[in-house]
């Protein structure tokens, strides 16, 4: 009888401990439900950071935001990390995923436009007429030209179209810093290891170590917009809502007063 009495209350404690753990696993599943997980070029970094705080505060939904180059997103992504919302610096990478079936394509639109331009660190600032033909390399000297990795950065792709668009590239190539990401880049010049960069111009007023001396004509590069869409394996009750806040009026002025341009 002692016996018995024990066994069935060890199949109590363990019924009650399986229990326990399903509760745990539903409230660790419906956390990540509640929550928006983002993926996003860096150079959204400021107007996102706000736009997130108005969402938080009118949906008390928690959102978490990952920053890097649209590369290394996109890249992460591919790999599986768990996300729900990609924004991209350019189309390019949206479509990588896409043509992988990583996102929902009928999530996907054009959110915002951008410019870029020349920078210098704020105290060694000189207007530069950015032109056909400006010798770009004699400014830099011996210096560095800060650039997101033109091969793969999309503000250092758009940066060396409207370098060889303009005719400036190959005398200033082997002078180029390429960063990891536009916010690198911008850090570079900005602690004047750099004497001259080409980021955004929203990174450029993001930062007060820095001065915009010229901007590059919008026809010497191809179109600098921003797409976003909703991850196919997104696990978030609340991304879709999250995508509309972000098309929304009540999140366009977190975009405009940073430079970018609303795309809709």
């Amino acid at each position: 009888m002692e016996f018995k009495r024990r066994h069935l209350a060890k199949a109590a404690l363990a019924s009650f401990a399986l229990a326990w753990l399903g509760v745990a696993a539903l409230g660790t599943q419906a956390s990540a439900a509640d929550k928006v997980t983002v993926f996003a070029a860096a150079s959204l970094k400021n107007a996102l950071d706000a736009a997130n705080a108005a969402w938080a505060k009118e949906k008390a939904t928690e959102t978490t935001v990952s920053y890097a180059a649209s590369s290394a997103l996109a890249k992460q992504i591919e790999a599986g990390a768990p996300a729900d919302v990609f924004i991209s610096a350019d189309l390019a990478w949206m479509d990588y995923v896409a043509e992988k079936k990583l996102i929902k394509d009928d999530t996907r639109s054009n959110l915002l436009g951008n410019r870029i331009v020349l920078v210098a660190p704020k105290d060694a600032a000189q207007p530069v007429e950015i032109k056909e033909g400006f010798d770009l390399s004699a400014l830099v000297g011996d210096g560095k030209l800060a650039m997101g990795a033109v091969d793969s950065v999309p503000a250092g792709k758009y940066g060396k179209a409207a370098l060889e668009k303009l005719g400036a590239w190959s005398s200033v190539e082997s002078k180029v810093a390429g960063a990891e990401s536009v916010r690198a880049a911008l850090a570079l010049v900005s602690r004047g290891e750099a004497p001259y960069g080409i980021v955004y111009q929203t990174d450029a007023a993001a930062d007060p170590g820095v001065a915009v001396v010229g901007t590059f004509p919008e026809d010497s590069h191809p179109p600098i917009i921003y797409p976003v869409a909703i991850l196919t394996e997104s696990k978030s009750a609340d991304a879709a809502a999250y995508l509309d806040f972000l098309k929304s009026d009540a999140a366009a002025p977190f975009f405009t007063e940073q430079g970018f341009t609303i795309l809709k």
